[in-house]
């Protein structure tokens, strides 16, 4: 008796867009590293919950299927823009004066530990 398995496709669409199936890794943020100008194999490093199947299927879809991703990857780009913009605008103000405002007093020796490690005001 021979078994037969049925392979899933590597590259579906959720909830969260063309993602690799069974991650939460999204074809888009693979972009954004192709984009930058990453080889396949800085994807490997970048990825390492990927397998090299997984990555090379991504490519594959993402070169068999160009404008389609292209045209999704911009509106992915553009809404994450639309989103930034309407936080940035409705809580600028609040998050700048958190900025400013002193660490507590039990707070200030790991306060001034951090901005040393980071080399300066945070």
């Amino acid at each position: 008796m021979s078994e037969t398995r049925e392979l899933k496709p590597t590259v579906v669409r959720n909830e969260r867009g063309l993602s690799i199936n069974g991650t939460r890794v999204t074809l888009y943020a693979i972009m954004d590293h192709l984009r930058a100008g990453s080889s396949a194999e800085e994807l490997r490093e970048w990825f390492p919950m990927l397998s090299e199947r997984q990555i090379d299927d991504a490519l594959a879809y993402i070169k068999a299927h160009q404008a389609e991703v292209d045209a999704e990857y911009e509106y992915v780009v553009a809404k994450a823009e639309e989103n930034r913009r309407y936080w940035e605008e409705k809580y600028g103000e609040r998050v700048a004066q958190i900025k400013a405002t002193p660490p507590k007093p039990e707070y200030a020796a790991a306060w001034a530990k951090l901005q040393a490690l980071r080399g300066g005001p945070i």
